[in-house]
């Protein structure tokens, strides 16, 4: 499912297999004004990859049917997704070792509070801005 805001500066992609979960972030993303898309599974997260689909940020669950959240960022870092950003999602206490081990690039406890989210998003743009002004220069 992709919700889009017209113009939207970033692609975030939401692999949670809770609905509950993912209704919260996709309302903290659209206060952002981020063009969403969402998976239920690690599996189809990486297939969305397969298919030539590309995402500026990515928020993985941890514990999830059919391919955990590391197991998913793996195989995602392996296809030469380096540019994406990923973000580990998890209540566990030993979840954030075992996102950052498998190439994450930060970890956000739940519940995820608003400001935090919106500082990652903020410096997304920042950053796509800069190589935009770049490419221009």
């Amino acid at each position: 499912m992709t919700s889009y805001v017209e113009g939207s500066p970033v692609k975030a992609l939401i692999v949670d297999d809770s609905a509950v979960e993912t209704m919260v972030l996709t309302a903290m993303l659209r206060k952002f004004h981020c063009e969403i898309t969402t998976a239920k599974n690690g599996k189809e997260a990486v297939q969305m990859f397969l298919e030539g689909k590309k995402f500026d940020i990515i928020f993985r669950e941890k514990d999830m049917p059919v391919m955990s959240g590391p197991e998913a960022i793996e195989k995602i870092r392996a296809l030469g997704e380096i540019h994406v950003k990923i973000v580990g999602v998890s209540v566990g206490d030993n979840a954030q070792e075992a996102f950052m081990r498998v190439g994450a690039d930060e970890f956000l406890p739940k519940p995820m509070k608003l400001d935090v989210v919106g500082a990652i998003i903020q410096e997304i743009i920042k950053k796509k801005k800069k190589n935009n002004d770049t490419v221009q220069a």
